[in-house]
């Protein structure tokens, strides 16, 4: 059977005991992923100085305990809770905020980001190794957690403060678009900054660096909607239908 068989066999041979493990709350090991939540906001890079770790006891590069996910899930079942109440949704929307919230901000697009981020990484920035040596693979999971490792500070970014701040960066002013668009730069340029790190980690990868480029148009973006006075909480919330007077 040739290499790459192996390694997708081995890849989906994975996928059906995390999802299992994930309903299993006596197998989490809970503390630990606190800490990494926890350093995550302050000092990210320490978080990645484990995989080495993983890949050594483990052999794999990806965490093998979903409480990660589980705990990311109940976080934004409760931010979206919150909004609701907030707003004054009731009945069905608050079922259908919550759905979207999890399912749509943290789920599709987790995968969907994982998976291009991963095809990217094992098309063009893995390093050949001569025919003596075995070739490695990222492993879609690891791209996984790298994104739920960057999703953590932007959640509570983008979803706790950003609710606390909701009486000010909703009103027509340039303040509130200023205060509001930094907020989105900032969140959404530490998530490709731990991005970076999670890739950055593997040592049969190159030009990693290719993860911060997003922060370029990223920046140009914020600087056209100060210009303009865009205001991408108003957009946001617009999108999610949030009935809201300024």
């Amino acid at each position: 059977m040739l290499p790459g068989a192996v390694y997708l066999r081995s890849q989906h041979s994975r996928l059906p005991e995390y999802l299992r493990r994930l309903t299993s709350y006596p197998q989490m090991d809970i503390e630990y992923t606190f800490w990494q939540m926890f350093y995550l906001c302050v000092s990210p890079s320490r978080v990645y100085r484990t995989t080495s770790w993983h890949k050594q006891t483990k052999n794999q590069w990806a965490r093998d305990d979903p409480a990660f996910v589980a705990i990311l899930l109940f976080f934004m079942s409760v931010a979206s809770l919150a909004y609701a109440v907030a707003f004054r949704l009731g009945g069905l929307n608050i079922l259908k905020l919550m759905f979207w919230a999890v399912f749509f901000d943290f789920v599709t697009v987790g995968v969907v980001t994982a998976t291009i981020c991963w095809w990217i990484s094992n098309r063009y920035l893995r390093i050949r190794n001569s025919l003596h040596s075995v070739d490695q693979n990222v492993e879609w999971l690891y791209s996984f957690d790298i994104h739920c490792n960057s999703f953590f500070p932007l959640f509570l970014m983008l979803y706790v403060l950003q609710f606390f701040l909701i009486p000010i960066i909703l009103r027509p002013s340039f303040f509130a678009t200023f205060i509001a668009n930094t907020l989105y730069l900032f969140a959404i340029s530490y998530y490709y900054h731990i991005t970076f790190l999670g890739y950055n980690a593997l040592p049969f990868l190159q030009n990693q660096v290719t993860f911060l480029y997003p922060i370029i148009p990223l920046f140009l973006l914020y600087v056209a909607s100060i210009v303009f006075n865009f205001n991408f909480c108003v957009f946001v919330f617009s999108a999610y239908s949030f009935p809201y007077s300024t």
